[in-house]
């Protein structure tokens, strides 16, 4: 989510051609937007669920598997990628290449990963067709220190444009993830856009992302707050929303919202008094919220404003409870907001969040997949 409103919350192998083509029916031909049939709406999950698959094999440790073999192995449908998006694809699983050995020089690898597609809806418009879908995926850490947790996982969700072809097949044409939040791991780190000049607000200063980190040892019990509770909350709710809260998901994200349910759940609280301190509330009622509860920057100010965070020096220096913000494109804008649901005896932070939805994401990846974004540690 973005300021001041909610701020929001980042060579292919030959594809198998199956024996069965699409037909397009005279139907079909119509510009006016109709469904797709059961056939052909599988054989474009089918070939989601290979792209993405084959992005996520890419972040395997090497010895595990060979990368680049969904789309070779996977029955699509007769579905190809056209000329433009197979070179794009290239670009994305070199760069996701990249990605694996970041995480490597920071200490972490994946042995296995799982991914799942789900065709949410489908719609035609003459010769173009486009599908909704929801990626599920599930990385499972290998034990490098011993302590790392199970997996990681999240929900994605793109959008797919389909162009259809003269013999009656079709061509994915072009992919693109409408999450608002952080890049997920196996999406391809894109060059960062052009800054804007920075907001002139009072604000906390980017933590370091060396690792390791210096000691900052952190309190978890005794006193004001319950950060096991915070997590606990944040580790239920990452997926299967809370239906007690609204959502922001169309109106910025919701990854903000999500951290302060959570934060209220380990006893932070209310302050709906307004004085003459702007971003001094943090509140939400039936009837609507204070900024600082659902943006990203707002939330930031309130913090400052209310001393009810410190700015930690280094990323690293995170435990449970504590809360991570990042502005991806170093405009001046924080763009996304976390909290760590999990710490390794090692020190390794595991961020929860929503936009995408997931589950204890290492702090490792998140900085891998953005190695030149700016961050911003909070000590709850």
């Amino acid at each position: 989510m973005r300021s001041k409103m909610l701020s929001r919350c980042s060579t292919l192998t030959a594809i198998a051609v199956s024996a069965v083509l699409l037909p397009l029916s005279s139907a079909h031909a119509a510009t006016a937007s109709v469904t797709v049939d059961r056939a052909t709406t599988d054989a474009f999950g089918r070939m989601a669920d290979a792209v993405l698959t084959d992005r996520t094999a890419a972040l395997l440790d090497k010895s595990q598997a060979a990368p680049r073999t969904a789309l070779a192995s996977k029955s699509t449908g007769g579905v190809k990628l056209t000329a433009a998006l197979t070179k794009a694809e290239d670009t994305a699983v070199t760069s996701l290449r990249g990605t694996r050995s970041r995480l490597a020089a920071l200490g972490e690898a994946y042995t296995a990963a799982d991914t799942k597609v789900t065709v949410d809806r489908t719609r035609r418009w003459g010769k173009v067709a486009t599908a909704w879908v929801t990626e599920t995926t599930v990385l499972t850490y290998k034990k490098i220190h011993g302590d790392e947790p199970d997996t990681t996982g999240f929900d994605a969700h793109h959008v797919l444009t389909f162009a259809a072809q003269p013999d009656g097949t079709w061509k994915l044409s072009g992919l693109r993830t409408t999450d608002k939040g952080a890049r997920q791991v196996n999406e391809p780190v894109t060059a960062a856009p052009a800054r804007r000049t920075p907001m002139a607000v009072v604000d906390a200063p980017p933590a370091a992302t060396t690792y390791p980190a210096p000691a900052n040892p952190k309190k978890l019990t005794g006193g004001a707050y319950d950060y096991a509770a915070m997590a606990t909350y944040a580790e239920k709710y990452w997926k299967n929303y809370n239906a007690a809260y609204r959502k922001f998901n169309g109106v910025g994200g919701d990854c903000t919202n999500f951290v302060s349910q959570s934060l209220l759940a380990g006893g932070w609280q209310p302050i709906s008094t307004v004085t003459p301190e702007e971003y001094d509330t943090w509140y939400y009622v039936a009837n609507g919220q204070s900024d600082s509860w659902a943006g990203v920057n707002e939330w930031s100010w309130f913090t400052q404003t209310a001393a009810r965070t410190t700015p930690l020096a280094n990323v690293y220096q995170m435990d449970v409870g504590d809360v991570l913000q990042v502005d991806f494109d170093k405009d001046g804008a924080k763009d996304h907001t976390m909290i760590t649901s999990y710490r390794s005896s090692s020190g390794m932070p595991y961020l929860t969040y929503h936009d995408a939805d997931t589950y204890r994401r290492s702090l490792s990846s998140i900085i891998a997949s953005y190695p030149t974004s700016a961050y911003y540690a909070y000590r709850t």
